[in-house]
């Protein structure tokens, strides 16, 4: 199935491996029953559950598949294609493979290089890549497996009935077969061959790893090690330094992270616990020269462990308005949740009165240290600002999408981002999460904690939260990356409009690049910057139905073109349009003026208790 924009490809499912299209697995949407059935002119798909599906096909260009709630006359959001930038037809140009687990996300394949140096430098991969060694059929050409989605078939060679060996062969007999595949059609073994460039490869969803299409390299190739760029290596090690503990069938697989004797399961809780002792050895007594930052939970540490890991130490304080529901709460979530860019929590200390969280170390703190600061903001070039984007929004893909449990957050701001030492994002601070399930897309709650110039509109006067409530706060958190400045602080001239407003009237008279950071002039991509902006926009929109899906937004900052096939943003929360400012509208619709109040902080949440009507 391909989408087009008149001529132009937009997207495209791979075809039928036998067992899934490699772009969107059937395996991981069940209760759906695929079949198959082969005649000799027709080959058709269709599902064999008792479920009724709908898919559309919306102006963006995005396929939906929905089941039908007869009962309930409604209907829910099973999944999304495109899913992400992968799936942008064509997005590492040919040659190239699309890994959207990494930072950048196109590489060459193994034997090739990319055709134009300067092009990759600044991320635009159209190009694609070139053979280092041409194929020379007399000196042995050998085949690699590469875990990939199947190539489009513009030149290409289908054989029903052949073994895995005999399509090897048959593919070796011809200089200009590129690669081949073995894909089980009506249960039988077929080989599927690729002549010239091969286009649009990604790397297969991680559940559905096991499908090879085989390059053909020269043989003076087929030994060399693949060199990753530097910074691939750099953050393949902070991937590595992801994995924590596993729960599988009750049992917790722990890691030694003390001594033996702190290693021990703390009650109701699945984490390791570290004793008091241990955490205060690694903090030196809770020094105040290791205190690292300070929120409404209480003050953070760093430390070092005796086997000399970096720690950040996060302490409830005795007199937080943060209590046992919240720590409980980001422990029983985060040890779920397994994602490169969400912060790693090593386990806990709850020991006598303590209240304790141990966190992977972070060296470079939170992205608001940088963004903000005049002087480190120039550290943040666009290229990396860019990234930090991406990385955010994967992460949040996974919490409302891809994760068994679909997480709201609740708090997301520049100072929840994290940054460790190669400035890869992850999200941290889930003591206000909440999982939402069982069909309730939409939650309400009288008690209302954020942070003023994050919440969503109906989040703040209504206590309705969803995942379109995380979005508009991930809208702040762009616009406030791309442009330096904070959404709460914001002044313009004569009116006293927040960012997003700002930035809102700005973009209708086509000069939203006059926000952009000064720092940014001789490092920006101008289509990128706008498209940023634009989705920023469109993320923090007035009324949430407005707002796109986390599944739809990765694909929307990966396109190519600038503003392609996005809808014009609304007006945005939080809109003045007058010399109105934070404090007096905050008066216009909360009654208590104490809890309305900013604080100093600016970190510092807000709570008020909302009475039913």
């Amino acid at each position: 199935m391909v989408v087009y924009h008149e001529k132009i490809k937009r997207s495209r499912r791979s075809p039928w491996s036998g067992h899934y299209t490699s772009n969107l697995p059937f395996v991981l949407t069940t209760p759906f029953k695929p079949v198959l059935v082969f005649n000799k002119d027709r080959i058709s798909l269709y599902d064999n559950s008792s479920l009724i599906t709908r898919l559309t096909l919306d102006k963006s260009g995005f396929i939906h598949r929905y089941t039908i709630n007869e009962s309930k006359n409604g209907r829910n959001l099973v999944h999304t294609f495109p899913r992400d930038s992968c799936d942008n037809y064509a997005r590492c140009g040919p040659n190239g493979i699309c890994r959207i687990s990494q930072v950048p996300i196109c590489e060459c394949l193994k034997g090739f290089a990319p055709r134009f140096q300067k092009d990759w430098d600044v991320q635009d991969w159209s190009g694609g890549c070139v053979r280092i060694t041409p194929i020379n059929c007399q000196n042995g050409d050998g085949f690699l497996g590469v875990e990939a989605n199947f190539p489009d078939r513009f030149q290409f060679q289908l054989n029903t009935s052949m073994s895995f060996n005999e399509c090897k062969a048959q593919c070796s007999k011809s200089c200009s077969c590129t690669a081949f595949a073995t894909p089980f059609i009506d249960g039988i073994s077929s080989c599927l061959m690729w002549f010239g460039d091969l286009i649009d490869i990604r790397e297969p969803p991680e559940a559905d790893s096991t499908a090879n299409i085989y390059i053909r390299l020269p043989a003076s190739e087929l030994g060399k090690k693949k060199k990753r760029p530097a910074n691939i290596i750099f953050i393949l090690t902070a991937v590595g330094v992801l994995i924590s503990a596993l729960i599988c069938g009750g049992i917790l697989l722990k890691r030694r992270l003390t001594s033996k004797g702190d290693e021990r399961k703390t009650e109701g809780l699945q984490l390791p616990s570290f004793g008091l002792a241990t955490v205060a050895t690694a903090t030196d007594n809770f020094s105040s020269k290791n205190m690292i930052g300070e929120g409404g939970f209480g003050p953070i540490y760093r430390g070092r462990l005796s086997d000399g890991q970096g720690v950040a130490v996060k302490r409830l304080s005795k007199t937080s308005r943060e209590g046992i529901e919240e720590f409980k709460n980001e422990v029983n979530l985060i040890a779920k949740l397994q994602h490169r860019n969400l912060v790693r929590l090593l386990g806990c200390c709850t020991k006598r009165d303590e209240r304790m969280l141990i966190y992977e170390y972070m060296e470079n703190r939170s992205l608001d240290n940088f963004i903000f600061d005049e002087d480190k903001r120039t550290i943040l070039s666009w290229p990396k600002r860019f990234d930090i984007i991406m990385g955010i929004a994967r992460g949040f893909l996974y919490l409302h999408h891809d994760s068994r449990l679909k997480i709201i957050h609740r708090d997301i701001k520049t100072s929840n981002i994290l940054l460790d030492e190669y400035l890869n994002p992850k999200i941290s601070d889930f003591g206000l999460a909440r999982i939402v399930g069982g069909g309730h897309d939409i939650e309400r709650t009288k008690r209302v904690i954020g942070t003023y110039g994050y919440m969503a509109p109906e989040y703040a006067f209504d206590g309705k939260f969803s995942v379109k409530s995380d979005i508009f706060s991930m809208g702040v958190v762009l616009l406030e990356i791309v442009t330096g400045k904070k959404n709460r602080s914001f002044r313009y001239m004569d009116h006293c409009d927040s960012l997003l407003g700002h930035a809102w009237l700005l973009w209708k008279e086509d000069r939203a690049l006059e926000l952009m950071d000064e720092c940014l002039k001789d490092s920006y991509v101008e289509s990128q910057v706008k498209r940023c902006m634009h989705v920023g926009l469109l993320y923090v929109q007035k009324h949430a139905d407005n707002r796109p899906f986390m599944s739809n937004v990765l694909f929307m900052l990966g396109s190519d073109q600038e503003g392609a096939n996005l809808p014009d943003p609304n007006e945005p929360g939080f809109f003045m349009g007058g010399s109105y400012n934070i404090e007096e509208t905050c008066e216009l619709h909360y009654n208590n003026e104490e809890t309305c109040k900013p604080e100093p902080n600016s970190n510092a949440v807000s709570m008020t208790d909302i009475e039913a009507r």
